[in-house]
């Protein structure tokens, strides 16, 4: 048997609920990067014909930061409305 006491729910929560915010504000980021280039390089890409697959990838990226936002609101109510672990 280990001596590691082990996680309770709350705590696995928070540990999930730390890591989604954090890969939220680097998602945001990174589209605001991917944002930026795209506005100045929109002529050149259209000629291309790539700006499609870009715009489509930022499409995406929204939909996924909009998803986790809402996981995110979901798993802060569920950890708000969790029971008091009892004390050992």
């Amino acid at each position: 048997m280990s001596d590691e006491t082990p996680k309770k729910t709350a705590d696995r929560l928070n540990d999930t609920l730390a890591q989604l915010k954090e890969m939220r504000h680097y998602a945001r980021n990174n589209v605001e990067m991917l944002t930026a280039e795209w506005l100045l390089f929109d002529g050149e890409l259209s000629k291309l014909k790539k700006a499609d697959a870009i715009a489509d990838l930022m499409d995406r990226q929204s939909q996924l930061h909009d998803a986790m936002e809402s996981v995110i609101e979901d798993l802060a109510d569920t950890l708000a409305k969790l029971p008091p672990e009892p004390a050992e």
